[in-house]
């Protein structure tokens, strides 16, 4: 209110208008005009404000304004390029005399023939053998060179900003995505086969399913199946109690499985985007059970889901009343031990900023890190990227300030875009088309397991961290004072994963480049989530792993890929080892909670905090 109310006094005139008598001899005057300049900057403030938010829920929080001005910069660039448009236009007939011939091959000779283009190695819809076979090779092959011309059309025009040339190659393949032949009836042979051997009762099924996700979109229910999944039934179900409690978050610290424990205890830091049971799902895939029966004391952060009145929690609320003050409640149970902190997602990066100011200011109370696909520099961050610049966090910004959060709905919207294909087209073709639901499973379940996040917090996040990359460059401030990665000296462990859109595995291993200590560094096949759910006895799995001391040069992605030795099977034990090495003897657990210190046990795991709707 403050800075607007300065704002508005230095935009004041000197006189009253048409007298032109001074204001300073006027109090009352001046007063006034004071007042009607701050209600006016404010009306129209809020006017803006409500406005974007209004567009939000019609555009899934993308901003008009960022998508114009990137298409008006491709566009502006791309007429004032002669030579790029004659070269567009000669590989534009170049592609229909292929298809030309490769159409008149398949009619003449009326077999299948080898394909004019191939799809991508990671496109897999057109791998059945139906595609093979007229008109349907014609259908896809002239799809996949008018994807190709606009790849071309969009990339490499000279003078376009880096950044606007990605969301127009991005959203202009999302829309011909749209238009592949594979998403209809009538141009999918897979479909049309279906429908022939069922008589139609695949797209009558597939239309129930519709209707039903509909209806359980419309009125804000789970999907299908996900009430299979129970939290403390048969999801989140590993025996422990909540030692502590604040406004934000909620500490479980897990009962001992093994007779003998390690004496430093696991502290594992989930991201408030995700409920924290990703990381103790069921029986078989849940990291916490395995950690207990490896002999380690676990304990684990269950983040609140904000609500409208936490608006203002911001990032350093979450790292005092987040990881300081379970690190304060640890410490004191286990009675000063040191502690193997674990950071998952956005709550690696809050780990890599907490661990900083306290190595700046001399605690010394983590003995090692570890951190699960979490970015610290923010330059590679993958096509999340897109959705990150001024325009864009304006609009997010307007959108948050009217309902004090962000939703989880409008976080979903942007995540399913950057997987469209798996998420969106190859669903609505498997369930709507052929009919068949793809059965529940527990990740999926939880997945739909809705969380929030904070205006302030999301902005701060959003803005210090992908837009001005702070962290990495040493301008993010604790206390008033910049912190550095460098100062960090615990031995680190960092997990990346190949097929990983939230935090690309190149981005996370920038982590090489802002530290001056071990790190031990393990990529892992599967994505976000399930490269991380990777447990012991899953099949196809295999991982890499190197390991660079702290005076030792530099590799680059690729030459670390070419050096780091393969392994079958899954990273949990290679893990285990290494925190093993840095552990101590085992000794008998600790006491759950401490209730003589002020830490007694609040009630069963998996508390209450992750059952907030």
């Amino acid at each position: 209110m403050k800075t607007m109310n300065d704002a508005a006094q230095r935009q004041l005139p000197a006189t009253i208008p048409q007298t032109g008598q001074p204001i300073a001899g006027n109090p009352r005057r001046r007063r006034d005009l004071e007042q009607d300049s701050y209600a006016a900057t404010a009306l129209s403030d809020v006017i803006d404000r409500s406005l974007h938010a209004t567009w939000a829920r019609f555009t899934f929080g993308l901003s008009p304004a960022a998508l114009g001005n990137a298409y008006l910069d491709w566009a502006t660039h791309l007429a004032a390029s002669p030579g790029k448009q004659a070269q567009l236009a000669a590989k534009a007939v170049r592609k229909s005399v292929r298809l030309a011939h490769h159409a008149s091959q398949c009619v003449l000779q009326g077999g299948m023939i080898e394909p004019c283009i191939e799809p991508l190695p990671q496109d897999r819809r057109f791998i059945d053998e139906t595609w093979r076979r007229w008109p349907y090779n014609f259908y896809y092959q002239s799809f996949l060179l008018h994807q190709q011309w606009w790849h071309n059309a969009t990339t490499s025009v000279r003078g376009v900003t880096g950044q606007h040339e990605k969301v127009v190659e991005f959203v202009s393949r999302q829309i011909l995505d749209m238009a592949s032949p594979s998403n209809f009836l009538l141009t999918n042979p897979e479909v049309l086969q279906q429908t022939m051997r069922q008589g139609g009762m695949n797209l009558l099924r597939g239309m129930q399913n519709f209707l039903e996700d509909w209806e359980r979109v419309v009125n804000g229910k789970k999907p299908v199946g996900a009430e299979q999944f129970e939290v403390g039934n048969n999801l989140a179900v590993t025996p422990g109690k909540v030692v502590y409690r604040n406004r934000l978050i909620e500490l479980i610290q897990y009962a001992p499985a093994t007779d003998r424990t390690h004496p430093e205890p696991i502290l594992i830091v989930p991201a408030w985007i995700m409920k924290f049971y990703i990381l103790d799902l069921s029986q078989h895939n849940s990291l916490v059970r395995y950690l207990t029966t490896q002999g380690f004391t676990v304990f684990m952060i269950s983040w609140k889901n904000p609500d409208p009145e936490d608006r203002d929690l911001g990032m350093d609320d979450y790292r005092k009343l987040g990881i300081m003050a379970a690190l304060e409640a640890i410490t004191t149970i286990t009675r000063g031990a040191r502690v193997h902190a674990v950071g998952y997602c956005l709550g690696g990066t809050l780990l890599s900023i907490a661990a900083a100011a306290m190595a700046r200011d001399g605690d010394e109370r983590i003995g090692s890190m570890t951190l699960l696909a979490a970015q610290t520099d923010f330059t590679e961050a993958g096509e999340l990227t897109l959705f990150i610049n001024e325009s864009q966090l304006a609009f997010l910004d307007d959108m948050m300030w009217e309902q004090g959060f962000l939703d989880s709905k409008q976080m979903a919207g942007a995540f399913q875009l950057l997987r469209s294909q798996d998420l969106i087209w190859s669903r609505g073709l498997h369930d709507y088309l052929m009919g068949e639901r793809q059965p529940m499973i527990d990740m999926m379940a939880w997945n739909a397991d809705a969380t929030r996040m904070p205006y302030r917090m999301h902005s701060e996040y959003l803005r210090r961290l992908f837009l001005e990359n702070s962290l990495a460059e040493g301008r993010y401030e604790v206390d008033g004072k910049p912190i550095a990665l460098t100062d960090i000296r615990v031995p680190l462990f960092c997990v990346g994963a190949t097929h990983d859109h939230v935090a690309p595995w190149r981005s996370v291993f920038k982590i090489h480049l802002l530290t001056d200590t071990e790190i031990t560094f393990l990529l892992t096949g599967g994505g976000h989530n399930a490269g991380i759910v990777s447990e012991p006895g899953r099949p196809r799995r295999s991982y890499q792993v190197l390991t660079s001391p702290h005076d030792h040069a530099y590799l680059d992605p690729d030459a670390w890929i070419a050096a780091a030795k393969r392994n079958e099977g899954s990273w949990w034990p290679e893990w285990v080892a290494w925190l093993a090495a840095r552990s101590g003897e085992a000794a008998a657990p600790p006491p759950i909670g401490s209730p003589e210190a002020g830490y007694p046990a609040l009630g069963d795991a998996p508390g209450l905090y992750v059952f907030q709707e």
